[in-house]
């Protein structure tokens, strides 16, 4: 008599697996360290009267730190939105068959990425010592409109002009990566369906380069809420430059740069779970290959 297939040989107790965890002493050890130093973070912090914490209370929703708060929050919202703007435009610019607008657009990126925003915003800020007038007409013909640079060059338009002018350059790289990912074949079926170039960027390519698009653009915000403070070389009042200021009269440094530094991981943390709800926005339907992912879909199949 032969036995089944599988079955056990004959005189042979089946035994059950016994399975050891694997260990990791490695990761215990680490614990115990970060335990060690997180202890240590929280009693430097408690303990050292030097942080001023009071001094924390007493100016964290203190009016000129609530006007610096309100003046970064203005800067961010109206620079991104030049630099937005003004980087889908380059980005198309860049795409476009032309090699003359396609070599201003390049330019532009080139000039704006390759000096320092500090530099820049100087240069709008002391634009009037270059150009005294800023004049519209015809070259070397009659003027339509003149206009005193230092009015029309206040230090709130120079630092739209800095931030959102250099945004725009950065803006326009990410967008134009955007663009490539969408398959080229669309655009060309676009085409053949008597869409003009500009319908086609429109309704078919923007459309689905923005789920490329908007997480380096979310970066780009949070970084740009941060960045708002170089503007204090021109002594424009925002968050930082009002710390400063407190601090120059009551020399309590530290304390204020601590008001300053939680009120942009505050903002910081906001934007990014709002990015969070964007991103998912403009992910619908796409899934992407995680781990496992794949052993499902070949469990679904079979």
């Amino acid at each position: 008599m032969t036995d089944r297939p599988g079955a056990e040989p004959a005189g042979r107790e089946r035994q059950e697996i016994r399975a050891v965890p694997v260990r990791h002493p490695g990761r215990w050890v680490a614990v115990a360290v970060l335990a060690v130093l997180a202890a240590m973070l929280v009693h430097t912090v408690l303990t050292n009267e030097r942080f001023g914490w009071d001094v924390v209370g007493n100016y964290l929703f203190s009016a000129p730190i609530l006007n610096g708060l309100r003046n970064t929050l203005v800067l961010t919202v109206l620079s991104m939105a030049i630099g937005i703007v003004g980087g889908v435009g380059l980005a198309v610019m860049r795409q476009s068959p032309n090699p003359v607008v396609s070599g201003a657009a390049a330019t532009y990126i080139w000039l704006f990425r390759g000096t320092p925003l500090i530099a820049q915003l100087l240069f709008w800020n002391f634009l009037a010592a270059l150009y005294p007038r800023l004049s519209l007409g015809v070259p070397f013909g009659p003027e339509f409109i003149s206009v005193d640079t230092n009015v029309l060059i206040t230090q709130f338009a120079a630092c739209l002009l800095g931030l959102g002018l250099n945004e725009a350059a950065y803006m326009a790289e990410i967008v134009r990566g955007g663009m490539l990912s969408v398959d080229r074949g669309q655009a060309e079926a676009a085409g053949a369906l008597g869409m003009t170039r500009s319908q086609t960027m429109r309704r078919i390519v923007l459309p689905q380069a923005m789920r490329v698009i908007v997480p380096p653009t979310g970066n780009e915000t949070i970084s740009m809420l941060k960045t708002t403070s170089l503007v204090v070389v021109i002594g424009y009042f925002e968050l930082l430059t009002s710390a400063q200021r407190i601090s120059n009269q009551n020399f309590q440094v530290i304390p204020l740069l601590i008001v300053a530094a939680f009120w942009y991981l505050v903002l910081t943390s906001l934007l990014t779970i709002g990015q969070g709800f964007v991103e998912r926005r403009f992910g619908r339907g796409f899934v992407p290959d995680r781990p496992g992912s794949r052993l499902l879909s070949r469990a679904v199949n079979t």
